[in-house]
């Protein structure tokens, strides 16, 4: 009897711009990774960006790059940058402080 396949698990790393610093992205984002069971980290940048990087199975993580485009409310996201990465055996999502 074959075994179920399971979910193939990809790793996104993104960055976003726009009002994206001040208006809670980052313990959202936070929120939303622990809703969907998605490892990785999120963290400001320098120059007022938001960075990030997700890896669980395809669908949570596409599902967590289309919530990035809107972000939280207070937030005005400009663009998201994704590069598809090959998972690096994230556990867990932290946010970092630079």
């Amino acid at each position: 009897m074959p075994q179920p396949s399971l979910p193939s698990e990809t790793r996104a790393h993104v960055i976003i711009t726009g009002i994206v610093q001040g208006v809670g992205y980052r313990v959202s984002t936070f929120h939303q990774a622990q809703r969907l069971k998605i490892a990785g980290w999120v963290r400001n940048l320098p120059d007022g960006r938001v960075e990030a990087v997700f890896e669980g199975t395809q669908e949570a993580v596409n599902a967590i790059v289309g919530w990035c485009h809107q972000g939280p409310r207070g937030a005005l996201v400009e663009n998201v940058t994704l590069d598809f990465q090959t998972p690096q055996g994230e556990f867990g999502f932290e946010i970092r402080h630079r």
